[in-house]
């Protein structure tokens, strides 16, 4: 009998984790450059689906050298005085550092909630935009939230806080009902330094 494996599908028709390579195969069939890769146990493809794809490969292949960042993209980041308190966030141009897009601030609002907003609001300028494809941020947490299509805040909303839960509404609902073709990358701080879009905060 045949050992289980589970399959991690990062980009494809319906990201998430999969039991049978039948079912992966649909989920990855006429996805040009699909992203996906079998796992012996159910924790491990979890944890991997969890991370994304480039933070994965960043942490399974040793002494990888990091290429520089893709220069024709765009970059974002958030920013907030307090966690919750006061929050925007911007969209830059990667080589520039043009700036595309700046909101708030916003009261009551968290920096993941702001990072999640601005990586939705540049994938959204990408898709109108055909010389740029990639769009880098250096949240996580931001980023997996994307790929499911859902902001995991514990934030409570609030008369003070209506507006960014309007804006996340809106977001999540984008998500929902278009399919896009931009490419998310984690921005490796550590190599590359500070994100072009960063506030200068720190």
């Amino acid at each position: 009998m045949s050992k289980q494996k589970y399959y991690v599908v990062w980009k494809g028709n319906n990201p998430g984790v999969y039991k049978s390579w039948e079912k992966c195969q649909q989920e990855i069939k006429n996805i040009k450059g699909a992203l996906f890769k079998s796992f012996g146990n159910i924790e491990d493809a979890n944890k991997a689906y969890e991370m994304g794809y480039d933070q994965y490969k960043k942490n399974s292949v040793k002494d990888h050298v990091l290429d520089g960042p893709e220069l024709n993209s765009i970059s974002v980041d958030a920013a907030s005085s307090g966690n919750p308190g006061i929050m925007e966030y911007q969209g830059v141009d990667t080589e520039t550092k043009e700036v595309l897009f700046k909101m708030g601030p916003f009261n009551n609002a968290t920096n993941n909630i702001g990072e999640f907003l601005a990586l939705v609001h540049g994938i959204a300028i990408l898709e109108k935009d055909l010389k740029k494809k990639i769009i880098y941020s250096d949240s996580i947490t931001a980023m997996s939230w994307v790929r499911k299509k859902r902001c995991q805040t514990k934030l409570s909303r609030n008369k003070e806080n209506e507006e960014v839960f309007i804006l996340l509404d809106r977001a999540i609902l984008w998500l929902k009902e278009n399919k896009y073709s931009a490419i998310i990358k984690k921005w490796e701080t550590k190599n590359w330094g500070e994100i072009p879009a960063d506030f200068g905060r720190k």
